[in-house]
């Protein structure tokens, strides 16, 4: 998992997928491969949408002082924009508008084990890796400075209803929307990471668990998945939900993404059966020793248990991190250094013992 970085649709990730399919089969599971098409221009969403707030800033600075401009002017200007931009996003974000310069659509695939009956419960844990001009938290602070942007542009047009706008409240506004899509645009491709954390903790902790399942020694209502794609819009996640219909509809998925060894152990979920199951994997890592908590998904960050709940799964996703590691994700600096991975493997053990074994999850 660590010998290079696994962009999806790279013979990296192909190589790092073969070596999990054949451990996964030494462990007697059946294994299956899902192929998946994706088009890497969802990678450009964020800073689009930053480069469309800085520029709405800019349009909307005259409107809202100059004394001669309409009234309704910037509010217009302001609700129009803001629709477009999302709806761009939107497109751009779920792979349906293609961006030239992005590049070629690629081909990945998900691996699916199972191992003699059908699966109600999954574990789920993606592949891929990014890397990009900003750390996870710096992407989280865009996302904040962006918001911020947009509220106080979307005050200052409603102001300018009523009347005239401080010209330098309006100033600040503006400065303040073009800083936020600065850092948005940090948010583009560059470089390479390993992804020792986000997510060859993830795979190493789902591994552990098929082997907990496997050391029991008959058939397992539990499947592994392995998506592709995650960090392209969730697409092998959406891919998996989208091939079975209705059948994910009750089904238990616990997601394993970035489980470092410092930090509380989360347990996030989507909705209220994503809460209750939230509920009983927390009980069933409280015996690890580690602190654990409960709490929906942070605004700014997407995981693979989402589009599971949104196909009627009680899907909920298991991390361990902190600042410091939000700093390295999606960076050249999420290598092994500082990471035993002991989370991952205690995790993953914990999982893969309650799955089959605890009455609590049955």
């Amino acid at each position: 998992m660590l010998a290079a970085p696994r962009e999806a649709g790279t013979p990296e990730a192909a190589a790092a997928r073969a070596a999990v399919a054949a451990h996964l089969e030494a462990l007697g599971f059946e294994v299956s491969l899902e192929p998946i098409r994706f088009d890497p221009s969802p990678l450009w969403t964020f800073p689009i949408l930053g480069a469309g707030l800085a520029a709405l800033g800019v349009a909307l600075l005259p409107l809202l002082i100059v004394a001669d401009a309409p009234a309704w002017g910037a509010a217009a200007v302001w609700a129009s924009a803001t629709a477009g931009l999302a709806a761009c996003a939107a497109r751009v974000g779920t792979g349906r508008a293609r961006l030239r310069f992005a590049g070629a659509a690629r081909q990945d695939a998900n691996l699916v084990a199972t191992r003699g009956t059908p699966p109600r419960r999954w574990i789920v844990a993606h592949l891929d890796t990014k890397a990009q001009g900003h750390s996870m938290a710096g992407r989280l602070v865009a996302v904040w400075s962006l918001l911020a942007a947009a509220a106080v542009l979307a005050a200052l047009a409603g102001a300018r209803l009523a009347g005239r706008v401080d010209p330098g409240a309006a100033a600040a506004a503006a400065a303040l929307a073009l800083a936020a899509g600065a850092l948005a645009a940090r948010g583009r491709p560059r470089g390479r990471t390993v992804g020792a954390r986000d997510n060859a903790s993830g795979v190493l902790a789902a591994l552990e668990a098929a082997a907990a399942l496997a050391a029991d020694g008959g058939p397992s209502a539990t499947g592994i998945v392995i998506t592709g794609a995650e960090e392209l819009g969730l697409v092998g996640a959406r891919a998996f939900a989208a091939a079975r219909g209705t059948e994910l509809r009750g089904c238990e998925i616990v997601n394993l993404d970035t489980l470092d060894d410092t930090g509380v152990l989360a347990v996030v979920s989507h909705d209220g059966g994503g809460a209750a199951l939230a509920e009983r994997v927390a009980a069933a890592l409280g015996v690890l020793g580690i602190p654990v908590r409960s709490r929906r998904l942070p605004l700014g960050i997407l995981v693979d248990s989402l589009p599971l709940a949104r196909a009627g799964a009680q899907a909920v996703t298991v991390a361990r991190l902190d600042w410091s590691t939000l700093r390295r994700l999606h960076t050249a600096r999420d290598t092994a250094d500082g990471l035993a991975f002991a989370t991952a493997e205690r995790v993953g053990r914990a999982l893969g013992r309650s799955f089959d074994l605890s009455p609590t999850l049955r």
